[in-house]
């Protein structure tokens, strides 16, 4: 218990300028300088409505075609954009081909929709019960 209870030591001068000094090279050591900037291809741009009086809003400039390409690229779905999935959530229905081609002579892969007494007949049942519902 006597040793719980004995005071900290006040901190020192040349213990908190060491701390300093090692928090500002960290710092350092960590950031980029960034000088250039671009569009977030990733956010929708909004574009705002122009002054119908303003002269430098009339003024036609030439299309940047570096600039649209960027804007369409952003805009294609990630399939297009990307040659694999980027996330784990992308990976579910990333191939949307099937995997062998479905042939309509194939008895084993084509099962199509057939009807027998019993599907003519609940069909028929259907079609008047919706002809007296529309009726009423």
């Amino acid at each position: 218990m006597a040793a719980r209870s004995r005071e900290k030591e006040p901190p020192d001068l040349v213990h908190q300028n060491q701390i300093f000094c090692e928090t500002v090279r960290k710092e350092l050591r960590c950031q980029k300088l960034h000088t250039e900037y671009g569009v977030n291809p990733l956010k929708r741009v909004h574009t705002i409505t122009r002054k119908p009086m303003s002269w430098h809003d009339n003024i036609e400039e030439p299309a940047d075609a570096k600039f649209l390409n960027l804007i369409h690229h952003a805009a294609l779905e990630p399939t297009r954009k990307y040659t694999e999935p980027q996330t784990e959530s992308q990976e579910i229905g990333w191939n949307t081909t099937p995997l062998i081609s479905v042939a309509r002579t194939d008895r084993r892969l084509y099962f199509p929709c057939r009807n027998s007494e019993i599907t003519k007949y609940m069909a028929a049942m259907w079609r008047l019960k919706e002809q007296s519902e529309n009726v009423q």
